[in-house]
């Protein structure tokens, strides 16, 4: 046999490493979710969402919660079950809940059936319930800062943790495969939302790095005015126009975000998909991109920074308020 030439041997290099990587997104998942994990019942059945079922909807979901908290709490799990009892207290509106493995929840702060803006947080990577006070926070801090710039207009944040997200530090993060699972559930409940809501509601989806990757795959049919793309590796598309939406689309990327070193490249491999493709902050995308100063990977939120105000701005409509970067 004769000696390969170099460049076919990097390609075989190439094809056997990405064929590696995607043999662990795919395996190490499915191993991990065959482990034992904290047992929670079943989602509440609720009623279909509408301004007259909203608070049994919140009723119902925090029951729940209560009986998740028991049940971790007998596991020897005090954290989860702690998290649990917070997302129970009466104080707390969930649209959704679901403690069973990493878990899930879909959380309103302020008025759903008043507001007339609605900003609809999509989180990335290392998000569930035994992280979700940090996304808890977050969604906080810009309801904060809606709420001190709207002028006494109603306003709400949504914090939706709808979707099992990938792990920072492994394969699945590389690939659109939980994107793609996303992708329809957030399309729903972004229509269910409005059903809720005054018919007038602005609706902004403000989607942050692996979120960035949900928005993008769920852009199309989705039912909002608004994306805005936050510390994003790419969205699986080529450009804003590619996204097919009748939204406006945004983006932002702050100058100590890492983010930024992520090779923004895209390979059909065995079904699924590795990489995510143009750089949303670039020209050749086509974004409306705002500035966001300094912001780190997760400093997109932090009071009184540049992003966080241009994403307000996006949520309450004032486009023309927006600062470019």
């Amino acid at each position: 046999m004769g000696q390969v030439p170099p460049t076919h041997l990097r390609r075989r290099v190439l094809r056997a490493l990405l064929a590696a990587l995607l043999t662990a997104a795919v395996v190490a998942p499915l191993a991990g979710a065959a482990r034992p994990g904290i047992p929670a019942p079943p989602p509440a059945a609720l009623p279909a969402l509408s301004p007259s079922t909203l608070h049994s909807v919140y009723a119902a979901n925090r029951a729940n919660a209560r009986a998740a908290a028991r049940m971790a709490a007998t596991h020897s799990a005090p954290h989860r079950s702690a998290t649990d009892r917070a997302l129970a207290a009466p104080s707390r509106h969930l649209l959704a809940f679901d403690g069973r493995g990493a878990g899930q929840v879909t959380e309103v702060l302020g008025d759903l059936v008043q507001a007339r803006h609605i900003a609809v947080l999509v989180p990335g990577s290392d998000t569930s319930l035994d992280t979700y006070a940090r996304f808890h926070r977050t969604a906080a801090s810009l309801y904060a800062d809606l709420t001190h710039r709207a002028a006494g207009t109603p306003v709400a944040v949504v914090a939706w943790l709808g979707y099992e997200t990938p792990a920072t530090v492994g394969t699945t993060v590389t690939t659109t495969t939980r994107a793609d699972e996303a992708a329809p559930r957030l399309r729903a409940f972004v229509r269910h939302l409005r059903a809720a809501a005054p018919a007038a509601s602005h609706v902004s989806l403000l989607c942050h790095s692996y979120g960035s990757v949900v928005c993008g795959r769920a852009a199309s049919g989705l039912a909002a005015d608004d994306l805005a793309l936050i510390g994003s590796p790419g969205t699986g598309a080529d450009s804003a126009a590619a996204l097919h939406t009748r939204a406006r689309v945004w983006a932002a990327r702050g100058s100590e975000d890492w983010i930024a070193h992520v090779p923004h490249v895209r390979a059909a491999l065995l079904g699924t998909t590795v990489g995510f493709g143009t750089d949303p902050v670039s020209a050749a995308f086509g974004a409306r991109v705002f500035d966001a100063a300094g912001a780190d990977h997760s400093g997109y939120f932090t009071p009184g920074s540049a992003s966080l105000a241009n994403l307000a701005r996006i949520t309450l409509d004032e486009p023309s308020e927006v600062t470019r970067a």
